[in-house]
């Protein structure tokens, strides 16, 4: 039979590989940098945008902070780059800063830059999506409606796409990234060009005069420069996702640190150039972009419903000669591609970081294992339903959303150089060489520059983001960080108590086995259920029905008898009509009765074909087993029963034991697939 949900699924993502197969997924540098890099490099198209939005508060008073706030996040981004080549160089093996900081600062330390990056991945997909929707509308503002739909369904396509495995969503989105690079390299080359030959680009919002909100521009002393320092932490959203790359050198083929350590190089050189670029003609073409568009004086049409165009697209319409050109729509559709993709890298990052803390206890273990295309299918389903939610919450709106961003980027960022200065230290310690003395103390210098630089900001960014909504990040980090601490506990806990000291003791058998079988009526199932408790030949077994209703227990033992069945029939009173409670209580009578001996309870269970048949049949078994399961000395066999409405069951003679001395007629033995879905029937 045509198994439609299995079709469906390798149709969405592919045929399943073997586990030899997993050395062909290794990335080489030209599709790693799309897959690792997509999102800082795509962080420059709203970069300097989320700059230009803080510093307009005062009208265009202090758009004059613009240059030397970017040459702040390229400092930094320089800083970043350097100290974490150091990084994929010292721990081939993968984990990145969270392994960096284990091993260095201890398991608890890690454990928090594991909660920061994991709610820091979970705000990449989500930013990163919603700006990509903010410039697919800035090209088509018709579908300004569709927004959250819009969001949604790309996190699903991107799911899908990287549950394909690795290198297949390598290949799909490399040649978007380098669209997007070449793009905006060539309007950024084409607008200088312009400048030189007297041709100066204009944006469209360049007439527009701004409204101050700080009283007419009069921030000075302290404000001036909290607004500098707000906006430079806006600005540091360019450097989310540097530490994919360290996170994922397992992912890279050999020489693997190598590789990773060029493809860091190339990602931050190449994010510099665009960021400068974008800037610099951003300020020169009067670009105005404010978080409300009432602010723009002399902006058309209702400026309570409008939605102004990204800095992105106001650059390339005002160099390409429109909005109506086509090297504009180029622009636009690489840019939202490319933003869309950027959470590719927290698809990356998030399921591989969730793999080794499943590793090491802090998740549940599922999230270790590897899917059909060997991608850790778990995580990437985990994110995406995390990311759905939180967009539909959000409205899918970047300026909400920027403010749960970048703040563990930065919290993992200090950690790790403070763990990489330690690491450092300890190499300094334990050898003599002296090449590897010099490489080590200028890779100290590197990294301790790097942890002051970066602690520096993680305490800017929590001073002026924490109030606006960091506070969430804050919140849903400690959350995680809490509920790994417990999860590893708790594992911690089963593996003590299942730890083997004797095996002679552990292994004694039971005195005796008294075997029950719970039975409503007389049919097909309970005679299988009867017969198959016999073959294991308890030392007692018995049967055990509850009296809910006279005239339907009369019944039952009237056929007993007729049936001649010899197992025999015990009847429990239930005068409240319950049939749980009484099967549980004489189940534990037993078993207070001969501590040392083992109680087998057999539940006869039906074979359903169709989801609604589960409602058709009462779920009395499923309440009777959840109880029974508790009880120490108890085992809970079902026996099922296909029914003829389970299409993809295996069927085997219709007849119970006992059949062919009854002369019953055979029924024919249909054989199908082996998929069993069980319903407990009416016990």
């Amino acid at each position: 039979m045509f198994n439609v949900p299995s079709a469906l699924k390798r149709l969405v993502i592919g045929k399943a590989m073997r586990s030899e197969e997993l050395g062909e997924t290794l990335l080489p540098k030209r599709l790693a940098l799309p897959i690792f890099a997509s999102d800082p490099l795509s962080s420059v198209a709203y970069a300097t945008e989320e700059i230009l939005l803080v510093l307009t508060v005062g009208g265009t008073a202090f758009l004059y902070l613009t240059p030397w706030i970017a040459a702040g996040v390229v400092a930094l981004m320089a800083v970043v780059v350097l100290s974490y080549r150091q990084v994929v160089h010292a721990y081939p093996d993968g984990g990145g800063s969270y392994e960096v900081v284990t091993q260095n600062l201890g398991a608890r330390s890690g454990l928090v830059v594991a909660a920061s990056l994991m709610v820091d991945y979970v705000m990449t997909v989500a930013v990163s999506v919603a700006s990509g929707v903010d410039n697919i509308i800035s090209a088509f503002p018709s579908i300004g409606d569709a927004r959250v739909p819009m969001a949604c369904g790309f996190v699903a396509l991107l799911a899908a796409m990287n549950l394909r495995g690795v290198r297949e969503s390598g290949k799909a989105f490399a040649a978007p990234t380098y669209m997007f690079i070449f793009g905006i390299l060539l309007m950024v080359i084409t607008g200088f060009i312009k400048m030189a030959f007297g041709h100066t680009p204009v944006a469209s919002s360049a007439h527009y005069a701004i409204m101050p909100t700080d009283h007419n521009g009069t921030l000075a002393g302290i404000a001036l420069l909290m607004l500098g320092l707000k906006a430079f932490a806006s600005g540091c959203t360019a450097l989310t996702g540097v530490e994919a790359i360290s996170n994922g050198v397992p992912a890279f083929r050999k020489p693997k640190s190598k590789n990773a350590a060029t493809t860091m190089a190339v990602m931050g050189i190449t994010a510099v150039v665009m960021f400068v670029g974008i800037t610099a003609l951003a300020l020169v073409a009067k670009v105005h972009k404010t978080t409300d568009t009432c602010q723009l004086v002399g902006y058309p049409g209702d400026c309570h419903t409008a939605s102004q165009p990204t800095v992105i697209a106001q650059l390339a319409s005002s160099i390409f000669g429109g909005d109506h050109s086509v090297l504009f729509y180029f622009i636009q559709a690489a840019t939202a591609l490319v933003l869309i993709l950027a959470a590719n890298t927290a698809f990356n990052g998030f399921p591989l970081l969730a793999s080794i803390l499943a590793q090491h206890r802090y998740l549940p273990r599922q999230f270790h294992t590897r899917g059909d295309r060997l991608a850790f299918s778990n995580g990437i389903i985990a994110l995406a339903v995390v990311n759905i939610l939180l967009l539909w919450g959000y409205k899918a709106n970047v300026s909400n959303l920027i403010h749960l961003y970048i703040l563990g980027v930065f919290t993992s960022f200090t950690l790790s150089q403070i763990g990489m200065v330690r690491h450092w230290n300890e190499v300094l310690g334990t050898t003599s060489d002296p090449s590897v003395r010099a490489r080590a103390q200028r890779s100290r210098v590197i990294n301790a520059f790097g942890a002051c630089v970066t602690g520096l900001v993680f305490v800017i960014v929590m001073a002026t983001k924490f109030l606006e909504g960091a506070w969430l990040a804050v919140l849903a980090a400690i959350v995680l960080f809490t509920m790994m601490r417990g999860i590893r506990r708790h594992y911690d806990a089963v593996a003590e108590e299942l730890t083997v000291d004797d095996p002679h003791a552990e292994a004694v058998r039971p005195s005796k086995v008294h075997g029950i079988v719970l039975v409503s009526k007389v049919h097909k199932p309970t005679l299988r259920a009867l017969g198959y408790a016999e073959a294991f030949r308890p030392d007692t077994l018995e049967a055990v029905s509850v009296a809910v209703e006279k005239e339907s227990i009369d019944e039952l033992k009237e056929q007993w008898n007729e049936f001649d069945i010899r197992v025999p029939l015990k009847v429990l009173d239930s005068p409240y009509r319950e049939i749980t409670k009484p099967v549980v209580a004489y189940v534990r009578s037993v078993r207070r009765t001969s501590p040392r001996d083992a109680v087998a309870v057999f539940i006869p269970e039906y074979v359903v074909g169709h989801w609604w048949e589960h409602f058709l049949h009462n779920q009395s078994a499923l309440w009777l087993k959840s109880r029974l399961l508790f009880t120490p000395g108890v085992m809970v066999i079902s026996v099922p029963w296909q029914l003829s409405s389970a299409p993809r069951a295996d069927h085997p003679a219709r007849r119970g034991p006992g059949a062919m001395r009854r002369g019953e007629p055979a029924a024919k033995n249909r054989s199908k697939e082996r998929d069993k879905i069980v319903a407990p029937e009416n016990v």
